[in-house]
């Protein structure tokens, strides 16, 4: 098959600059690779012969020999794609191109034998008062915990990791293809570069056994339900000595059976008295922080709001307070004895159709509702 033009293959102009010449190549790289396109032999063909043409015209010296003397000048004669003479660096520009897209570790680095550990959820339930002030919580994890004997290393105490003789320590094993180069994993030390040739009694070789361990975790003001906390490094230990995975705590704020809370303000409901109502009266005011005084006016009636200033909840940006709302019921008496039913009956005939400014704007807007 007649070779084509290497700026025909490439689909570039013959001024064509080094970064739009890569750009093209890694397009059509990408598009026909044999990973992509397995069991296409034509796609493989267009791989090569792409591959072929950036080789050469990213090398400035084989670049000038070929706008020259042509094929002849980089000793590419007629014949199949790829079958020309020495492209052996190529494989350094198809990583430098590709990194790890296509299994090849760059720069020949191994990948270690230790593995990450896997990440902890712990949920955590506290109170309203412990959003208030924050809490020092102590926990009990059980988790894979470094083992003693070797030190998470794997191997039995007196003893090292060895270097892979398969791969010679990389960690990656090369098949060459002519100018392609491909790397993959090594089958002996899945890709880690090091064996354990005599594991560790207790962990068998992982690094890692079973356990339990207590921490203590800051849970500061503020804090809301479902809330995640990140406690880095107390997760689980690695494989082989590799790095812990995270904790993470998550907050759930258990119901309280008197207070609700919207973000940083905090409901109550107080029950007071009809008379206390009607005169007014000093009362008691449950807060997460106590009692406090509230004075209600005279005619207070039922449902009505107060704010109590700065004893709602932290915010845990800013640690600023919200408020805290109260709201009054009027409590009516179950029991009457004779003589307070006879006040009552009294009072009821003193007031008469006399209604208050509140009753009278409630039967204004029933009578306009029917």
């Amino acid at each position: 098959m007649a070779k084509r033009d290497y700026y025909g293959v490439l689909g570039v102009s013959r001024d064509v600059g080094p970064d739009e010449l890569k750009r093209a190549y890694r397009q059509l790289a990408l598009q026909h690779h044999p990973d992509r396109n397995p069991d296409d032999a034509a796609a493989e063909e267009r791989f090569k012969e792409a591959s072929e043409a950036y080789a050469v015209l990213s090398d400035a010296e084989k670049r000038r020999a070929y706008d020259r003397f042509g094929f002849a000048g980089v000793g590419a004669e007629s014949g199949a794609p790829g079958g020309f003479g020495d492209l052996g660096g190529f494989g350094e520009v198809f990583n430098d191109l590709f990194g790890d897209l296509f299994g090849a570790q760059r720069g020949g680095r191994r990948r270690g034998r230790g593995q990450r550990g896997a990440d902890l959820r712990y949920n955590l339930e506290i109170g309203l008062e412990d959003v208030l002030e924050g809490l020092d919580a102590k926990l009990k994890i059980p988790k894979m915990r470094p083992c003693g004997a070797c030190e998470g290393s794997g191997a039995r105490p007196g003893s090292h990791p060895e270097r892979c003789g398969t791969c010679n320590g990389t960690g990656q094993m090369f098949l060459q293809q002519g100018f392609f180069r491909i790397s993959r994993p090594c089958d002996t030390c899945n890709g880690a570069g090091e064996v354990v040739r005599h594991r560790c009694v207790e962990c068998r070789g992982a690094g890692r056994v079973e356990g339990e361990q207590s921490i203590s975790v800051r849970v500061p003001p503020g804090v809301e339900d479902g809330m995640r906390l990140r406690v880095a490094g107390e997760g689980e230990a690695g494989i082989a000595g590799g790095p812990p995975g995270d904790l993470y705590v998550v907050i759930s704020v258990t119901p309280h059976p008197l207070f609700e809370r919207d973000g940083q303000v905090v409901h109550c409901e107080v029950p007071i008295r009809f008379a206390s109502a009607v005169f007014g009266a000093e009362i008691d005011v449950p807060t997460l922080e106590g009692k406090v005084k509230l004075r209600v006016p005279e005619a207070t009636q039922s449902g009505r709001m107060f704010r109590l200033r700065g004893k709602g909840l932290p915010s845990v940006h800013t640690g600023g307070r919200g408020d805290q709302f109260v709201r009054i019921f009027v409590e009516v008496p179950s029991k009457l004895t004779p003589r307070a039913r006879e006040l009552l009956e009294e009072f009821a005939k003193e007031c008469g159709d006399d209604v208050s400014p509140v009753s009278k704007g409630f039967v204004e807007k029933l009578r306009d509702l029917f």
